[in-house]
This record gives C-alpha cells, sequence and structure tokens, in this order.
C-alpha cells in the first residue's frame, strides 16, 4: 500500500525539474568559469601545469604569449587559480552557459611579455625604478603592455 501511495504523490506533485533556460541557484562559493586578467599575468604558465583537465593552454614566444582556456574541457576545480601567484585568474560564482558546438566558449589572449627589471650593477646605466648613478641618465620606464583578447569558436 506504501507503494501505491509513493506512485501517487510522485504523479500528482507536480514538476520536480526545472525547464531549459531556467538555471538553479548556486550555492555560496560555487566554481564557476575561469576568468582571465591579461594586465595581472606574468607568462609563468603555472596556471597550465596545475590544469588536470588540460582546459588552459600556453604557448609562449619572444616577446609575447598566447593563453588559452576551453570550458569545454574544465572541471572547474580551482587548481590554477589556487597556483596564480599574480591573482590573474580568478572564477565566476555562476553556471556556465549552455553551448551547443565544441569549443564555442574556447578564448585566446595574446599579450606582450612584461619587461623584468634587473637590478645595476656596477658601471651598467640604471634600470627602471632606480635612481641613476652620478653621470649617467635614467633609463625610461617599460610601458604596460596591451593584451587583446579572440573568441576562437567552431571545432577543434
Amino acid at each position: 500500500m506504501r507503494m501505491l501511495s509513493m506512485l501517487w504523490k510522485n504523479f500528482w506533485g507536480g514538476h520536480r525539474t526545472l525547464q531549459f533556460p531556467d538555471r538553479p541557484r548556486v550555492t555560496e562559493r560555487f566554481r564557476g568559469l575561469v576568468e582571465f586578467d591579461p594586465t595581472r599575468c606574468t607568462g609563468c604558465a603555472i596556471c597550465k601545469f596545475r590544469c588536470t583537465s588540460r582546459a588552459i593552454d600556453f604557448k609562449g614566444g619572444k616577446g609575447e604569449f598566447t593563453w588559452s582556456y576551453d570550458p569545454g574541457q574544465c572541471t572547474f576545480c580551482g587548481r590554477c587559480v589556487e597556483g596564480c601567484k599574480d591573482h590573474a585568474l580568478s572564477q565566476r560564482e555562476d553556471t556556465p552557459p549552455v553551448y551547443t558546438a565544441l569549443g564555442e566558449l574556447k578564448k585566446s589572449y595574446t599579450v606582450a611579455r612584461k619587461g623584468t627589471v634587473k637590478p645595476a650593477s656596477a658601471g651598467q646605466p640604471a634600470t627602471a625604478g632606480q635612481p641613476a648613478m652620478a653621470g649617467q641618465p635614467a633609463a625610461a620606464k617599460p610601458t604596460p603592455a596591451a593584451a587583446t583578447a579572440t573568441s576562437s569558436g567552431g571545432t577543434e
């Protein structure tokens, strides 16, 4: 008799799932899509090595590097965010968007490498941020690199 009452409640109890466009509420500290801030990134590629699902790709060159992220491969574990010393990565607190094609949400950023400041030794001119030695002009400060973001769609 208990089974019949359970079936009756399930049959007449109404919907318990949400229809497609609706999203469930997420809990506090939900780990969603990884956000990249190219102005803070130094190009150390620690995030790529910490990413166990290979959702982050990093290709370095002489004067620039390319950072790519594919949410379709991401497990949203947050290891890349924890490993970023420069706080260039963060995670959103909402559910990822629905996508229909492979690689639709993939994002790539090409970022110019930031100049490193080396301490001046005896007989060499001073670098940016250090006072010039007597009789030597100060070097010009490096300008911040501009980053460009592209979204590549399609299949891989």
